[in-house]
């Protein structure tokens, strides 16, 4: 009797104890609408912020250049496990580069509306 009530304590505390995730303990609370996305409103500004500092140059490093919505979009339509793949570096696919480079991955939320894009097709809009 006295080892249990010596346990129960212990118990108690171990119980106490747990690993959640990081987006159940603090939800973002802020919704991330991927209904309206289009190029010159959404993807142009996401890809300037992250990505044009190194893929805009002459040459662009990395031999990708991602300086108008042709590159872009063709990039874009790389399937993601193939090398050059925006998606696949922007999500930080093990089979490509992750992008951007030295730097945080992009937010969930921006990497929604560049799916979104792709999957619409990648509209020039």
């Amino acid at each position: 009797m006295k080892n249990l009530l010596f346990l129960l304590p212990a118990l108690l505390a171990l119980s106490g104890c747990y690993y959640d995730n990081e987006e159940v303990l603090y939800p973002n609370t802020s919704e991330c609408d991927t209904t309206n996305v289009t190029y010159s409103a959404t993807i142009l500004p996401i890809i300037r912020d992250n990505c044009f500092v190194c893929h805009n140059a002459n040459p662009p490093q990395g031999n990708i250049f991602l300086g108008d919505y042709a590159s872009i979009s063709a990039a874009a339509q790389i399937p993601e496990g193939q090398s050059g793949s925006l998606y696949g570096a922007i999500t930080h696919n093990p089979d490509n580069f992750p992008m951007p480079k030295s730097g945080t991955q992009l937010s969930d939320c921006n990497i929604s509306k560049i799916k979104a894009w792709i999957n619409a097709g990648t509209p020039n809009n």
